[in-house]
């Protein structure tokens, strides 16, 4: 039987999870349908010294670059951050690994980078007229130093044509779930993802952010309307309202909310509706119509626009994916 040969790329500083999470689903496919699982996964460095991994973890590579012969089915590529002039952590694409990636991508059926790997594709200009995501604390990084390519922080993962690229950290699971589904067919991934105990198997739509998840707001007024939001949802929370609980103009809330939120009070407040929706279609069997009440929709259709925005997909979708409760 042929074997799809799978090449993961190391090197010093790469992010310890983004090499072993990848392995670790193709390793339990092969659990779940015996031999016909047929990857076979190399780890490939410019040598064959251990790799020191960004934890401090040292990996052993399988082979060289130079070793490696013939077709690659699927070429991984994970990435490395370092701290910036600011202190803050950046993507960062040694020279030597970016002209090697794509030396084996010309000989490449599919490429695929985990996290900030994408910075890498970038380099090596694989993703130039692409749609492509990477971690959101670098997207910026990557549309100011890559005009050419079209960055998407919001989604887990991206397709575009043999190109795919994934989100931060986990993402690289669902990732390479995604493309054991390409293989072997969605109920092959299925059968992976209960094994990891994940929420089945993520679309590529799903946003990576989560509203309770983002930066706290600097500014007392700003979280104490977080918090009031976040108990208030299913009154109307209009923009006056907001307002007048902060003793604020309204055009200083949203420039205060753009300031320290990165968004205006309207769009707070529908991720902050939907996220409690999500959590509502995961664990319960409350209909559309007592959700959106509950949540401050107040209509179904309002519900099902507010999730393609935010998700790209749609309340009954993310239910039948994500549901955890019998």
């Amino acid at each position: 039987m042929n074997q799809r040969l799978v090449v993961i790329v190391l090197f010093d500083g790469v992010d310890l999870l983004d090499v072993t999470g990848p392995p670790e689903v193709f390793a339990l496919l092969k659990r779940e349908l015996g031999d016909t699982a047929d990857y076979r996964v190399v780890l490939a460095a410019e040598t064959d010294a251990p790799v020191t991994t960004f934890a401090g973890v040292r990996v052993l590579p399988d082979t060289t670059f130079d070793a490696l012969s013939g077709p690659i089915d699927t070429l991984i590529v994970p990435g490395r951050v370092e701290p910036g002039p600011d202190g803050r952590l950046r993507a960062a694409a040694d020279p030597e690994v970016v002209a090697r990636v794509k030396a084996l991508a010309s000989r490449t059926a599919r490429i695929a980078s985990v996290c900030v790997g994408a910075h890498i594709l970038a380099d090596a200009g694989l993703l130039d007229g692409r749609r492509a995501t990477t971690h959101w604390s670098t997207a910026a990084q990557l549309a100011a130093e890559h005009p050419a390519v079209e960055v998407d922080a919001d989604p887990i993962f991206i397709r575009d044509g043999r190109v795919w690229t994934g989100a931060g950290i986990t993402a690289c699971l669902d990732l390479t779930l995604a493309l054991v589904a390409e293989d072997h067919g969605e109920a092959a991934a299925l059968r992976v993802a209960r094994q990891l105990v994940m929420y089945l198997k993520r679309p590529s739509g799903q946003s990576q952010f989560s509203v309770p998840l983002e930066p706290v707001s600097t500014t007392r007024r700003v979280e104490d309307l977080r918090h009031h939001i976040a108990g208030h949802l299913a009154d109307p929370l209009a923009i006056g309202d907001l307002a007048r609980l902060a003793h604020l103009s309204e055009r200083q809330l949203t420039r205060v909310f753009k300031a320290e939120l990165g968004r205006t009070p309207a769009a707070y407040v529908e991720a902050a509706r939907v996220e409690a929706a999500r959590h509502r279609l995961e664990g319960g069997d409350d209909t559309l119509d007592r959700i959106a009440t509950a949540c401050g929709f107040n209509t179904v259709d309002t519900l099902i626009r507010a999730f393609r925005r935010q998700l790209g997909t749609t309340p009954t979708e993310y239910r039948n994916r994500f549901r955890t409760a019998a």
